[in-house]
């Protein structure tokens, strides 16, 4: 083959993130730690947002973890502090109620160069909102200061910052995504932005943070970056609350839409009339270089959560999440092609592991 004829790299892996590997990675790590399983299970599939265990008293206990990764990158550089302890929350809690479950408590470990009390305060502002917006309790957490593990972005401000999610739920009550089936409406919930995933791809895109791009309407590009990861644990709880038949949960993170299919491959999912696109992709798309196949396995592209209920379910489940994002929507329909994901307006098609691919014309 010539060098011609070799696959252009995806623009994410030029920029420092191989997703097939990445992949692979995890995939190897859960294999090693299949062999060490003991008598307890998760109650739902492998794969899924949290895991879950029988607690023994009539409760599950759902549990998730998570970072909040180069994000952490724009922090640094714009020596603001604030508002990533309210994403750090939001990664992880919003994973725990994709299960069903009511995220109760939260703990984070913060990693530093170096001990700065303002920048720590500032971090600690963070969690504490997120944890109320999110109605946990943080009892606890980690400060470690590693200096020869972390590298800042100047230097000494390198920090890493990861949180852990318990939850509780009743076992009959977990939504597992098992009663999904074709015909059910996928109701889609707007980002706030970028989130916390694609911050490396979206940097070497937009590597002047100070800059505001006309596109942006007055904002700056590290600003928009900032955005805190949208919580939607309370419009999720009420919708739980409503009586309404939730028949699946996803959080749209890393591999953007693609994530509906951690609800199982036993179904596919058609999107007909994706959310509007926030303006900060299209520029992260144009001044990247980045394909349309690869933004949309990516980025969030403007829908940070989706709920899956029946048709005739669907006017109730709008009526409830309205009231907290009136913005939401019917995005698409289940299908009965198992383990794709349609994207008819944009000619995509996407099976986790592989991404999306452009129909040909």
């Amino acid at each position: 083959m010539s060098e011609s004829e070799r696959p252009a790299q995806p623009a994410y892996a030029r920029a420092g993130v191989d997703q097939a590997r990445a992949h692979a990675g995890v995939a190897a790590i859960v294999s090693e730690l299949a062999r060490a399983q003991g008598a307890v299970r998760s109650l739902v599939p492998d794969g899924h947002y949290a895991a879950v265990i029988d607690a023994g008293i009539g409760r599950a206990l759902a549990l998730a973890t998570d970072g909040v990764g180069s994000k952490l990158v724009v922090a640094e550089r714009l020596g603001r502090f604030d508002t990533v302890g309210v994403d750090c929350v939001a990664m992880n809690v919003n994973d725990v109620v994709c299960v069903g479950a009511k995220p109760l408590a939260f703990l984070d470990y913060v990693a530093v160069e170096e001990p700065d009390q303002a920048m720590l305060a500032a971090i600690g502002k963070g969690l504490a909102e997120g944890a109320r917006r999110a109605g946990v309790v943080v009892p606890g957490g980690e400060l470690a200061v590693v200096p020869d593990l972390l590298r800042g972005h100047p230097s000494p401000r390198g920090f890493d910052l990861v949180g852990f999610c318990l939850g509780i739920a009743e076992p009959k009550a977990l939504v597992t995504g098992e009663r999904i089936q074709p015909g059910d409406v996928i109701i889609g919930l707007p980002s706030s932005g970028v989130h916390a995933n694609g911050l490396t791809l979206a940097r070497a895109a937009l590597p002047d943070l100070e800059e505001r791009p006309p596109e942006l309407q007055g904002r700056s590009v590290g600003e928009e970056l900032l955005e805190p990861t949208e919580i939607y644990v309370p419009c999720i709880l009420d919708l739980l609350a409503s009586g309404v038949a939730v028949h699946g949960l996803a959080h749209i993170t890393g591999d953007g839409l693609l994530n509906l299919l951690r609800l199982g491959r036993a179904v596919g999912y058609r999107v007909e009339e994706p959310l509007p696109t926030p303006p900060i992709f299209h520029l992260i798309q144009h001044r990247g270089e980045v394909s349309e196949a690869e933004m949309w396995e990516v980025f969030n592209m403007g829908c940070g959560f989706c709920c899956i209920v029946g048709e005739d379910a669907s006017e109730a489940a709008l009526s409830v999440v309205r009231d907290h994002y009136p913005a939401a929507a019917v995005i698409g329909t289940v299908s009965d092609r198992a383990g794709v994901v349609e994207l008819p307006a944009q000619a995509l098609v996407g099976r986790r592991g592989e991404g999306f691919k452009k129909l040909p014309t």
